[in-house]
């Protein structure tokens, strides 16, 4: 039994931020986590772990495509994937142990197993009842499943499971177009995978602008990914250690079959609040599944917030973080903001895709007038010593004030690039103010500046 000012619940990206933030602006705090390790999903079995298996097959494709013009003569490297799974368990370890250290210097005590809240202002883990004057909800999500088909995490898997296959497979049947998806079908290619993505729409991505989604479904077949869209998944079978994966096409309602060793759910996910006892409490839901809040995060139970995957908006380990950042600083008497406007995402493929505010398409739907400015690394001299010249950078513009509305960019480092958008955009800030800010060469960023060349009189090396 311990008295705090605050108990998170959840020790994911937006629970330890938050708690961590928390105890920074004075509050005493503790952090309930069920896991051996902190760090959520995204550090366990996510974002990290999926990175650093993106990481190793990339440099295989290097060795395998590249090395050769660039000089560098010998056999290719073989793989060990025992290896490479040690090496990605080691990424994470190091992770994980970090946030413990954190955790320590800033005096957050970690309150080891899973929380319930029996009533508003106490947090019950395990046999002990812990009195917190708030409490913050970052309990995370968890994959969502599909009707027909049973993961067993072996031959049928979600991420997870495809983070730690026992071999790789021959045949991997992606159900679902989406990061997730595509960032595993892209590790298991790479390494001699023959992947197929099924999607119920029509493209990739839902959500992507259109121009940037087609062009990265052209390079992704180049690469060797195939793509069945429209298509309805009725079930998978599994026997003697492989899967048949049934589906129609929406079309025609016609019938046909994939076979595959592995067979890979990533449609998405869903918030995971099972066990904290909500719906006891009276905590208002969405119809969806997540938790309703308000503008400060605050649900309508007074003394109980919640943030990250368990409310509404972008299932994204930063958007959890600066929404625990900011519900700290709403706890502790201050102003907490999180711009939903300026939310980055990500697709960590090669190359990568990265966006940030609105799409073409979206403008459109919106009636509003506007310009783009586009500029393809096929002319930027960085990315074509380095053999990335596919992809391009595209920035929307509003027509009468120049104001940045939106940068799709699909090429190398876009994950990195995309963030000078992200600050222009917070200051409000206009194309021309990135046009005339002076960018080193070479660099991959010339080609964001040439993008805000090209919405007014013309990009230089177009």
């Amino acid at each position: 039994m311990a008295d705090y000012d605050v108990i998170v619940i959840g020790g994911g990206p937006g629970g330890y931020v938050c708690a961590i933030r928390c105890a920074q602006l004075g509050l005493k705090t503790a952090c309930v986590e069920g896991r051996e390790t902190l760090g959520g999903t995204c550090l366990n079995v996510g974002c990290i772990p999926s990175k650093a298996l993106l990481h190793a097959s990339h440099s295989l494709h290097e060795a395998e495509h590249n090395f050769a013009t660039m000089g560098l003569k010998g056999k290719a490297p073989t793989v060990d994937w025992k290896q490479m799974i040690a090496y990605k368990d080691d990424v994470i370890g190091q992770n994980t142990k970090g946030i413990e250290f954190l955790f320590k210097k800033n005096k957050v005590d970690w309150l080891k197993g899973w929380g319930s809240i029996p009533e508003a202002g106490k947090v019950k883990v395990g046999d002990d009842v812990h009195n917190a004057k708030n409490i913050v909800v970052a309990s995370g999500s968890v994959s969502a499943s599909l009707p027909g088909v049973e993961v067993d995490e072996k031959i049928v898997v979600t991420s997870t499971g495809a983070l730690e296959l026992p071999k790789i497979p021959k045949k991997l049947v992606v159900i679902g177009a989406g990061v997730i998806g595509l960032e595993m079908g892209s590790v298991y290619a790479r390494l001699g995978a023959e992947v197929t993505v099924v999607e119920f729409l029509d493209t990739i991505t839902p959500g992507m602008d259109g121009e940037v989604a087609r062009n990265f479904q052209k390079l992704l077949k180049k690469q060797g990914f195939e793509f069945i869209l429209g298509a309805a998944v009725q079930n998978v079978e599994t026997a003697k250690g492989k899967a048949k994966v049934n589906y129609k096409l929406r079309k025609d309602d016609s019938e046909h079959s994939l076979d595959a060793d592995v067979v890979l759910v990533a449609t998405g996910r869903k918030p995971f609040t099972d066990g904290l006892g909500l719906e006891a409490l009276g905590v208002e839901m969405q119809p969806r599944g997540q938790i309703k809040t308000n503008g400060h995060w605050a649900t309508n139970v007074p003394g109980i917030y919640a943030i990250g995957d368990a409310i509404d908006g972008p299932m994204l380990a930063h958007k959890a973080e600066d929404e625990g950042m900011a519900v700290a600083e709403v706890l502790a008497g201050k102003a907490g903001h999180v711009n939903y406007g300026v939310i980055p995402g990500v697709i960590y493929t090669a190359p990568e895709v990265a966006s940030v505010g609105q799409t073409e398409e979206q403008l459109k739907a919106e009636g509003r007038a506007y310009k783009v400015g586009k500029f393809s690394f096929m002319g930027n001299a960085r990315a074509k010593a380095v053999f990335q010249g596919d992809g391009f950078v595209k920035l929307i513009v509003d027509q009468a004030t120049d104001r940045i509305l939106g940068c799709h960019i699909i090429g190398p480092a876009a994950g990195d690039m995309i963030h000078e958008i992200c600050v222009a955009m917070e200051f409000g800030a206009s194309a021309q103010d990135i046009a005339l800010t002076c960018h080193a060469h070479p660099t991959y960023s010339e080609a964001v500046r040439e993008a805000a060349l090209a919405c007014g009189d013309g990009a230089i090396h177009a």
